[in-house]
């Protein structure tokens, strides 16, 4: 037990390492908290004003009204491009799907009169940026596509709550605000284990969670 802690602590800090974070590790009882200030903020305006990006390895129907021979369904390439019956190489990754159909519209019109093309998405993943990032100790740690009005119990479900190891109450919330990176504290334990919905907090698109492991 005691080498597979080791292992654990070693393979938590090459993954924080690799991020650029310093807050990683595990504290014990009588490390310093965050200071009050770090009080997560209200994220209202972001949460409303929030539109999906496209990202590589979304499927993009793209259907042209009235030419069904040039329209359908593509992959983003990782590249974060599209190749269409007509258009090579059409950037994609990191627009919404209306400025791509206007994008497209432009491509297209040197082939046809005033195009009208719309554009949905399915598959979805998202531009990495995008994404939230659940590293430590959590049963299955990984990057999930970002949701309008994602909580954090909507994360914690998706990859399946702690593990056996995590010390949930001690665990972070990384985010870039303004440009600076803010780390916030996030008591995990109280939120899914005793049921403390006031522990729920609203996640953004490139969010870090990340779980310490318990010093037993």
């Amino acid at each position: 037990m005691k080498t597979l802690r080791s292992k654990l602590r070693v393979r938590l800090a090459l993954v924080c390492a690799a991020l650029g974070l310093t807050a990683c590790t595990a504290q014990n009882n009588t490390a310093p908290q965050l200071p009050s200030a770090t009080v997560i903020p209200s994220l209202t305006n972001e949460v409303e004003n929030y539109k999906y990006l496209i990202g590589p390895g979304d499927s993009l129907s793209i259907f042209v009204w009235l030419n069904p021979e040039i329209s359908g369904s593509f992959i983003v390439r990782p590249d974060g491009m599209i190749t269409t019956s007509l258009v090579e190489d059409i950037p994609v990754s990191g627009k919404t799907p209306s400025e791509v159909a206007r994008e497209v519209e432009a491509q297209l019109q040197e082939y046809i009169r005033d195009p009208i093309v719309t554009v949905t998405v399915g598959n979805f993943v998202g531009p990495y940026s995008e994404q939230v990032r659940i590293i430590g100790e959590a049963s299955a740690p990984q990057a999930i596509s970002y949701r309008e009005n994602m909580t954090l119990l909507d994360v914690m479900v998706q990859v399946g709550g702690l593990s056996e190891f995590a010390d949930g109450n001690s665990a972070k919330l990384v985010r870039v605000v303004g440009g600076a990176q803010q780390t916030y504290n996030i008591r995990i334990s109280e939120l899914i284990q005793n049921g403390n919905i006031d522990k729920n907090v609203d996640m953004l698109p490139g969010d870090i969670v990340i779980i310490p492991e318990a010093w037993f």
